[in-house]
């Protein structure tokens, strides 16, 4: 059977005439690595860079019971945002077992959920079993809307240069703009340690805003770059470090759960969790000394297996790459302080966001 082409962004053409080096990332083609994928990730850490968001997904809810709907349908508190104000949540089966992940904003007459193109599919067709008599309609607009990002402390100034007006935003608030004649959305992401904006507009559009950024100073990065930067910040990757086999609190996204919301599909394993204590394992850093492992190696501690390494990758420090990685580990070989090991080294537990100033 003839496998159907790779979506690509709307703005691979700009990015392959670039020069840059094209790839997969997020189930569409976009760039892998436009210059050298550890000038780029200084980029993210320390300047400003640009990067295409095409292998993130939109889609809108609207209707009358949209909100109390998914409010239902989600771990986070729905009913509650205010308007242009957005939050993360997980969707979960009746066991308690995440299926998905997405950022919900409230924009007024319908809400907008973000997540990876990867989950599209998989999320409609769950979306579709919960809605029986409910006033709710789900249209997929990731055609629609188009996405970019930009990273680094530079970037209030890279957006001031270009003329793209920045109002005072909290995290996960929404400003409607209008420039040079185009209709687009700013958002500012959630990062305690790291300054992150979006960019929204029309699919057409996009080439003309990111030509005028990129003049105005932001560097251009892929997403091995991208993916560098994620390791490093701890930030889990739906499919890769969170799976269906995982509970919500095992990942340590809290900021993912409101107890206070009211009843959910799979609330009730959420709360007994709460009320019960802490889960067996926990999702941690790790810093690697020896050879780099695959992604899915085993952690052992005494003799016997304690965890996984479900990302890992070789971040820029100050000197030389540092090979770190993300995983599960069982608390209490955590808390003893036990010696950990994989195929290859050890892995000695680490804080996130990874340190690179050594």
């Amino acid at each position: 059977m003839k496998r159907s082409p790779m979506p690509r962004t709307p703005l691979y053409d700009t990015l392959a005439s670039s020069g840059a080096h094209m790839g997969e990332y997020g189930g569409v083609e976009t760039a892998a690595a436009v210059t050298d994928p550890a000038s780029e990730f200084r980029a993210l850490v320390s300047g400003c860079a640009i990067y295409d968001l095409g292998w993130r997904a939109k889609i809108e809810l609207t209707g009358a019971d949209r909100v109390r709907w998914l409010n239902g349908m989600v771990t986070n508190n729905i009913k509650d945002l205010p308007s242009n104000r957005g939050n993360y949540s997980f969707v979960l089966n009746p066991q308690g077992r995440i299926l998905g992940d997405l950022y919900a904003y409230n924009r007024g007459d319908s809400i907008l959920i973000d997540t990876e193109r990867s989950q599209v599919e998989n999320l409609l067709k769950l979306f579709d079993h919960y809605i029986i008599m409910d006033d709710v309609e789900v249209q997929d607009r990731s055609n629609a809307i188009a996405a970019i990002g930009l990273q680094g402390q530079r970037s209030p100034e890279i957006l001031k240069k270009a003329g793209i007006a920045i109002p005072d935003l909290e995290p996960m608030q929404v400003a409607d703009l209008t420039w040079n004649g185009i209709a687009l959305s700013l958002t500012r992401m959630v990062s305690d340690d790291f300054l992150t904006f979006e960019i929204w507009a029309l699919p057409a559009a996009m080439p003309e805003i990111w030509k005028t950024l990129v003049a105005a100073g932001a560097e251009p990065v892929g997403s091995d770059a991208l993916e560098k930067f994620r390791v490093m910040i701890g930030f889990p990757k739906y499919g890769t470090d969170i799976r269906e086999r995982d509970l919500p609190q095992e990942t340590q996204q809290s900021h993912a759960l409101n107890f206070s919301k009211g009843c959910y599909v799979g609330q009730e394993i959420v709360e007994r969790i709460r009320s019960r204590g802490n889960v067996h394992r926990t999702f941690h850093g790790f810093v690697l000394n020896g050879e780099t492992p695959e992604r899915g190696a085993k952690l052992q501690a005494d003799g016997k297996e304690v965890g996984e390494l479900t990302s890992v990758s070789r971040i820029p420090a100050a000197r030389e790459e540092r090979p770190v990685a993300l995983g599960y580990i069982r608390r209490e070989a955590l808390e003893r302080g036990a010696k950990i090991t994989y195929p290859g080294g050890e892995a000695q537990p680490a804080k996130v966001p990874f340190s690179i100033a050594s």
